[in-house]
């Protein structure tokens, strides 16, 4: 999961699946929860792998990012700003006039098909605006 596995091939999906496995607690449930939700909702979903470890997600353009720390998975979507909320899901970076972010603690449940409308409302933005 470091700059060396990428350049010995490793496909960005593969990192992404130790790194759900290396985490082994709630985050790592967590973030494979909504990467399920991600492909449900945009099954021509493009992963990535930046960072030194950030999943990405492109869909005729970035969707959003899924950073794991101690105590949150955040999911940022890169033109957050710009889509509509109406179930209220972003909840973390509100401030800015281009990203927009759900932070998710253990025990936090995701109102599914809240998110995957949010997916899809990301794409079409990505669609609309080109990449």
């Amino acid at each position: 999961m470091t700059k060396s596995a990428t350049a010995k091939g490793e496909s960005p999906s593969r990192l992404i699946d130790a790194r759900i496995k290396v985490l082994g607690d709630w985050r790592g449930k967590m973030l494979s929860h909504v990467r399920a939700l991600i492909r449900q909702a945009a099954p021509e979903v493009v992963e990535d792998w930046k960072w030194r470890g950030v999943p990405v997600w492109y869909h005729d353009g970035m969707i959003c990012t899924g950073e794991t720390y101690k105590s949150v998975v955040k999911l940022t979507f890169a033109k957050g700003a710009s889509l509509e909320d109406l179930s209220g899901l972003f909840n973390s970076s509100l401030e800015g006039s281009t990203r927009r972010a759900i932070d998710l603690h253990e025990g936090d449940e995701v109102d599914e098909d809240a998110f995957r409308t949010l997916i899809r409302a990301a794409v079409a933005l990505n669609r609309s605006k080109g990449r």
